[in-house]
């Protein structure tokens, strides 16, 4: 939920896990009255308390934990922004596909919960200062964002911002009809798939090895759209995905079979 007040204690938040709802004032909590939202699925759990509480203050951050290749020295060849649950699913998703098909690739991620943080002050006071925005998304990098919303409040948002020209949003295209949940992701072209395709459209240095994963994430979506007409449901690998990072040994941790309900691991 978007905030459409100045006065900062009457901002909502895009709260991607129950974790994050625990962070509200106990009135903020009274101004939801009769507004909470929750899906029929288990969702995710990314962050601890402590470091929810942290993000959700800040309103917006990067998952150091979720970038590939962001040890190298300099900035990352691409930053994938994320705001909401389900994009932020699909953006990590989309990362592991990045990091599999081009291992040198520098990603960085970057979730929202509070979107007004994408105004700079002058037209928000919650609004990131500039410094702080393009320490996130750079100066000159290209940023693929997804949301679930209209693609054009995200433009909106950060068009005075110095990289808004390298910004590509994915979100809600208007597209749906009874179909699987997944699918209704990739109708909207919102998915993992389509957006690692256009993170590799966004780098032309990708060359070669770009222009393999592209098609073989072409043939996961033919894949997935014969098989979901053929057996109903998403494909195994979509429902029982799961967050894993070259730390983990090819590890996964557990979770409720249901898409939509990975559990990253505990770093400590």
């Amino acid at each position: 939920m978007l905030g459409l007040f100045k006065d900062k204690d009457y901002n909502f938040t895009l709260s991607k896990d129950r974790v994050e709802w625990l962070k509200l004032k106990p009135h903020e909590i009274s101004l939801l009255n009769g507004l909470f939202v929750a899906g029929k699925h288990p969702s995710p759990q990314w962050l601890s308390i402590d470091e929810a509480v942290q993000h959700c203050a800040a309103g917006i951050s990067e998952w150091a934990w979720a970038g590939s290749g962001t040890d190298a020295v300099g900035e990352p060849d691409l930053v994938m922004a994320c705001a909401g649950d389900v994009p932020t699913q699909e953006t990590l998703a989309a990362v592991m596909l990045l990091r599999e098909g081009l291992p040198g690739l520098r990603v960085r991620v970057v979730n929202v919960v509070d979107l007004l943080k994408l105004q700079p002050p002058s037209q928000h006071p919650q609004g990131l200062p500039d410094d702080a925005f393009d320490a996130l998304f750079t100066r000159n990098r290209p940023v693929l964002f997804a949301y679930h919303g209209y693609p054009t409040l995200i433009h909106r948002l950060s068009y005075r911002r110095t990289n808004h020209h390298n910004f590509h949003v994915h979100g809600y295209r208007e597209e749906g009809t009874v179909t699987t949940p997944f699918d209704m992701t990739v109708l909207n072209e919102l998915d993992r798939f389509h957006l690692a395709i256009s993170a590799v459209d966004l780098l032309p240095e990708a060359g070669a090895a770009g222009a393999m994963l592209v098609a073989k994430l072409q043939a996961r979506l033919s894949e997935h759209h014969r098989y979901i007409r053929h057996e109903g449901q998403d494909l195994d690998e979509i429902r029982g995905w799961r967050w894993s990072t070259p730390s983990d040994g090819g590890r996964h941790a557990a979770a409720p079979s249901s898409y939509a309900a990975p559990m990253r691991h505990a770093r400590r």
